[in-house]
Formats: structure tokens, C-alpha cells, sequence
């Protein structure tokens, strides 16, 4: 039987402490709901706008899923890319830890699944002010009303994957997506809600591997 190197230090729950400070640590922490909390009004919001604008029927098909599309490809790109990215040194290092890595280390950590609020609200001003400045203005409550349950889709999804036992169906396919992402091949399979964009861009798993040593 062949050995499997282990992608991970711990699958228990609990929070392992980062910052010496209480606040930093708090902030770094955040219950999975909170993101619906947050971000659920604004949907709502985005769309009573969107019922104001010159939008037709017909368009809204169309608008939403591009803007689906584009959460995936953002989703993507991010970790690829943003979380996975380590600069050299001690403080690079530790920067990675914090921003991901300890993900990684701890994947079941049931208060570091979502994003907290502190990295969430600054994320979601820096695309609400992209997409005002590049799109129509008919189009723009409704795509960001949709590229927001994109996101929140993601972000509970997410922690579904981590303490869910789905037991078929698409949700039990895409948490083996994501379990081989954690436990066998952290370097591949970056799409989290969708596989989609590591079909496109050549980032599959190898035949050879399989979910791993998760949990549920």
C-alpha cells in the first residue's frame, strides 16, 4: 500500500491562536452565518434598485449568469493566485500563514471557514466601486446583487464541504473536489464552488489521487 504524504496538521475544530493580540484574533475569527448577516441586506437592497432601473425582462437572464461567471473566475483567481501565493522570507512566510495557510494546517477550524468581516467588507467595496465604474448603469445593481450570492454561495458552501456529509449528488462531487485540493494535491483543483475554471486552465487533480483522509 502506498504512503500518502499529509497535507495538514490537525482536522480538529478548535481554533488554534495567531496573533498575541485579542483583537487581531478576533478579527481573525468569524462564525459561518455571519456572512449572510452581512451581506443577505445588500443583496436585497441591490435587487429593489435594480427593480428601479431601465433593466428589461429579458435582460436579466443574460446578467445573471455572467455575473455568476464572473464570481467563479474571480473565486479562482483569488486563491489561486491571491491565497496561494507565498512571498520569500520569514515575513512571507508568516503573511501566507495568516492570509491562508493556516487553512491548510487546520481545514476544519469551524471559526476560520468564511471570511471574516475585516477582509470580507473592504473586498466587497473594492468590487462594488469596479463594476460601478465599469458597468452600464442599468446593469450594475442587479450584477452585483447576483456576483454577492455568488460569493456568499462560496463562503457557506465552503464550510459545508469542511463539516457536511454530503452523501451524493453535485455537493458530494464538488466536496471531493475540494477535499483532493486539501488533502492530496494542494497545488491543483483551486475552484471551490465550481470546478469550472480549473477544467479551463488545466489545474485538475491527477488521475491517481483521491479525496484523502477527510473526516466526514
Amino acid at each position: 500500500m502506498t504512503s500518502v504524504k499529509k497535507k495538514f496538521i490537525s482536522n480538529s475544530e478548535e481554533s488554534v491562536r495567531m496573533f498575541k493580540s485579542g483583537l487581531l484574533e478576533a478579527l481573525s475569527k468569524v462564525h459561518f452565518t455571519v456572512p449572510i448577516y452581512l451581506f443577505l441586506p445588500v443583496i436585497i437592497y441591490c435587487c429593489y434598485r435594480s427593480a428601479a432601473s431601465a433593466m428589461l425582462w429579458w435582460e436579466y437572464p443574460p446578467v445573471l449568469i455572467i455575473a455568476l461567471i464572473v464570481w467563479t473566475l474571480v473565486e479562482y483567481v483569488m486563491h489561486r493566485y491571491v491565497f496561494h501565493f507565498e512571498l520569500p522570507g520569514t515575513i512571507g512566510r508568516r503573511l501566507h500563514f495568516i492570509i491562508h495557510g493556516v487553512h491548510h494546517d487546520y481545514p476544519s477550524d469551524r471559526l476560520r471557514l468564511v471570511m471574516p468581516p475585516s477582509l470580507s467588507i473592504p473586498l466587497a467595496f473594492g468590487f462594488f466601486s469596479l463594476f460601478r465604474a465599469l458597468l452600464p448603469a442599468r446593469y450594475f445593481w442587479f450584477f452585483f446583487a447576483i456576483f454577492l450570492v455568488g460569493y456568499l454561495v462560496y463562503d457557506i458552501g465552503h464550510y459545508a464541504m469542511h463539516h457536511f456529509n454530503f452523501k451524493s449528488g453535485i455537493f458530494k462531487k464538488i466536496k471531493q473536489h475540494h477535499m483532493r485540493h486539501h488533502y492530496q494535491e494542494p497545488e491543483k483543483g483551486y475552484g471551490v464552488s465550481s470546478p469550472l475554471w480549473d477544467h479551463i486552465t488545466g489545474s485538475l487533480f491527477s488521475k491517481n489521487t483521491s479525496a484523502g483522509p477527510y473526516r466526514k
